[in-house]
Formats: C-alpha cells, structure tokens, sequence
C-alpha cells in the first residue's frame, strides 16, 4: 500500500570520531563512519544514535541491482511505481506518517514546515527543509552532492540541506541558518553539523567554472575539490563550533559504501532523512 503522494505545485508525470586535517586550510574535520542500522533505514550517524535518541536520522544505501534502493522521482533510473513503494518502505521503518522533500535545483529556497498532513508532499523547486515539529520527516536525495544535517538540541529544532557546487557556490548553507534562526530562534552556535555521505575530494575533478563559481584559484586545467572541506570552512565562518562540525567517511564513488554516485554512472537517488521522535 502506498502512501498518499501530495504534490505541492506539481502534476504527476509517470513518463568513533578522529580529526583529519583539511588540506589547504588550518580548520580542522572530524570524520565519522556512519554505521549501518538495516538494509531499509541505511546509515546512521553512531554519536548521534548514542547521544540524541529522540532524533530520527540517516542515509539509505543502494541495494541489489535487482531490487534498486532508488527514491528519485526526478532521476529516471526506476519506475515511479518502484520509487513511490521504497518511500514507502522507509516511511514504515522509520514510522513516520508525514514526510517533506521537494524537486531539487541546486538553488537557495528553504521551506519551514510546521506541521504536515499524513503522507510525502513533494514541494517544488526547493533545495532544504527545516521543522521543530515532531513527526515531520525531512528528505533530500543525493548521489554525490552534499545532504547537510543541522540540530539545535536544545531547541529540538532540525534543518536538512541538498547541497552541490552551485548550491554552496550560492549560499544555501547560509539560507538554511538563516531559516533555522527565522522558526526557531536557533544561532550557528548552538548547532550541531553533520556533512553525510557524498563524494570525497579525490574524486570530485571540476573545472574552471566551478572554481570561479567558489571564489577559488583558477587551475589551467581541470583539478579536483572536497566540497565538504569548503562547507565545513563556510560553516565555521558563520559561526558553527568545528567541534560541532562532522564529516562522513563515506564517498559515494570510491568506497564500498553501496551508494550510488551520478559520477560513477548510476542514476538512481539515495535519501537522506532527519526528523523528531514523539
């Protein structure tokens, strides 16, 4: 049975922590190797498993060819029927009842979410999610971008990010700060940080365009950047802790991660999800 699907502006088409130094600045990362929780919930950060029960957090994997893990509407890769029934396998594991995402374009927009009618709303044009609602489950989908996870504790207030060169070029991280503080009063100081699975700096090859695009050093030729290491600098610079700040060891493309990764030829999506336990 699947969840109600509720469109928002939209038809439906069926067609354990170690520092790592950050190269090439004096900030440090602290890496964390999301553990696996199960085949349907996927990864999940173990300090935060320990420390923050009441929060419902992870990364879904890729699984088997022949039964892709794949929750990307816009991607192609699976049949809306196949996408649309592992949304609903992971709103059964995680019991979330009410569950916001939105198509994403490597843009700034922000949605806040007070509450939410049961089921998976589908927002248009949107690259982040916040809430201090409880049973209000936030989603992005990645395959080699940058899901960024934000907790204030104290306020029980979250934010999850979709972020890509463009994204960060343009200052989603900031947006989603700024709305974090607009709903919940939440300041950069309070917050904790986690930059989830996504692809690592060794494989991450760009161009000129994307170094312009982040005010770095122009290169003559094509050269490789760590997005997360320019986030985590972002982030400290807008006034986050580096001791709150954590980066996962997993690379979409080049660890045994069971990810999927656009660079590494695959299509598919996986979803990275946070939300308030009851």
């Amino acid at each position: 049975m699947f969840p109600p699907l509720v469109l928002v502006g939209y038809a439906l088409v069926t067609n354990v922590c170690a520092p790592n130094a950050i190269l090439g600045c004096e900030h440090w990362m602290t890496s964390v190797k999301e553990v696996l929780v199960s085949p349907s919930l996927g990864l999940a950060h173990p300090v935060w498993i320990e420390r923050l029960p009441w929060l419902c957090q992870g990364c879904t994997i890729r699984g088997a060819d022949a039964d892709l893990y794949d929750f990307g509407f816009f991607s192609g890769r699976s049949s809306l029927e196949s996408v649309q029934d592992n949304w609903s396998t992971l709103m059964g594991a995680t019991g979330a009842t009410s569950v916001v995402h939105g198509r994403q374009v490597h843009g700034t927009v922000i949605r806040a979410h007070e509450t939410a009618s049961a089921g998976l709303h589908m927002f248009p044009d949107c690259d982040g999610h916040v809430t201090a609602s409880v049973g209000v489950l936030l989603a992005v989908t990645t395959a080699d971008c940058v899901p960024i996870f934000l907790v204030d504790a104290d306020r029980r207030a979250i934010a999850l990010l979709h972020a890509g060169w463009r994204g960060a070029a343009a200052g989603i991280l900031e947006h989603g700060l700024l709305a974090l503080r607009e709903q919940s009063g939440s300041f950069p100081a309070d917050l904790l940080m986690h930059l989830g699975p996504a692809i690592c700096g060794d494989c991450y090859e760009v161009g000129a365009e994307v170094f312009k695009a982040l005010a770095l050093p122009i290169p003559l030729r094509p050269r490789p950047i760590n997005l997360r290491e320019i986030l985590t600098e972002q982030a400290a610079k807008a006034g986050i802790p580096l001791a709150n700040i954590t980066v996962s060891e997993h690379c979409t493309r080049c660890t045994e991660s069971d990810l999927f990764s656009h660079r590494g030829g695959d299509r598919g999506r996986q979803v990275s999800y946070i939300g308030l336990r009851p």
